[in-house]
């Protein structure tokens, strides 16, 4: 069985007739940083004709150091996403880590994500379902991909099939990630859209001690293959100037560069989907 639904009564995931996007900063800074850079995906999104989801976290609690930037909390956070939404006329996407912040978050995120060192958690994955709203459930770095079969087994026992499974890297010895992209129409035959974490997936975990690092410069290839190797959506965190990001700017793709990349990611999209299966 292949799941299909709709993202905010906006476009449809789940059917392979076009290659989606998951965007934005990391974490939410500043209101103006977070509504600069919707302006410019919104933007990006007209020009291209391409289906767009806005992303960026209220908070990050998994960080390396007691002394990293979280964001700006809960309440603020969907308060500045709720103008996004608004204001672009797009949908919202943000990080969820205890099942009592659904209350809140449910009521303006058009998709909850679980962040992928939760994904195993039971209680709050059943909870996310419960809400009725479409779940990105971020693969863990110590997860096989045939294993989130059990994700999916908990989110449908809520009556909810609106999930997509993103990858994003398996641990690699210390500090570091490395992509199996046999990953992608591995977790396809279990039904669910996949999305590949073009950003993420560069990251080196706690590599400078007491932040993550990353590698930007293979952000690129890697969008290209798993585009190549059947992924449907494509999740990237972009800011206008990475190395002032107060969060993951080693490993986010800088604003200036995203529309040359998408359009390279469509192209390969139009050349290969009639060939996937």
């Amino acid at each position: 069985m292949k799941f299909k639904f709709k993202i905010a009564d906006k476009f449809t995931v789940g059917d392979e007739s076009s290659l989606f996007f998951i965007l934005g900063p990391c974490v939410i800074e500043t209101e103006y940083i977070t509504m600069k850079t919707a302006e410019r995906i919104a933007e990006i999104r007209e020009k291209l004709k391409i289906n767009v989801i806005f992303k960026s976290s209220y908070d990050k609690a998994n960080r390396s150091s007691i002394k990293s930037f979280r964001g700006p909390g809960i309440l603020m956070g969907l308060e500045i996403l709720q103008k996004v939404k608004e204001t672009f006329d797009m949908p919202v996407l943000s990080d969820v880590h205890k099942e009592e912040e659904i209350k809140l978050a449910e009521k303006i995120l058009d998709v909850i994500q679980i962040p992928a060192f939760l994904c195993r958690q039971t209680d709050l994955v059943v909870r996310a379902g419960q809400s009725e709203k479409p779940i990105n459930v971020k693969k863990g770095q110590f997860m096989a991909p045939w294993d989130m079969a059990n994700v999916k087994e908990k989110i449908l026992s809520t009556g909810n099939y609106k999930m997509m499974f993103t990858e994003r890297g398996t641990t690699f010895g210390y500090n570091n990630l490395v992509v199996d992209m046999r990953s992608i129409p591995i977790m396809k035959r279990l039904g669910v859209p996949v999305v590949f974490d073009a950003t993420h997936s560069v990251q080196l975990p706690g590599g400078l001690g007491h932040a993550s690092g990353g590698q930007r410069e293979f952000i690129e290839p890697l969008a290209k293959a798993a585009v190549a190797a059947g992924a449907e959506g494509v999740f990237m965190e972009v800011h206008p100037e990475p190395e002032k990001a107060l969060c993951d700017g080693p490993n986010s793709l800088k604003l200036d560069d995203l529309e040359e990349l998408i359009k390279k990611l469509m192209d390969i999209f139009e050349a290969t989907r009639s060939k996937i299966e």
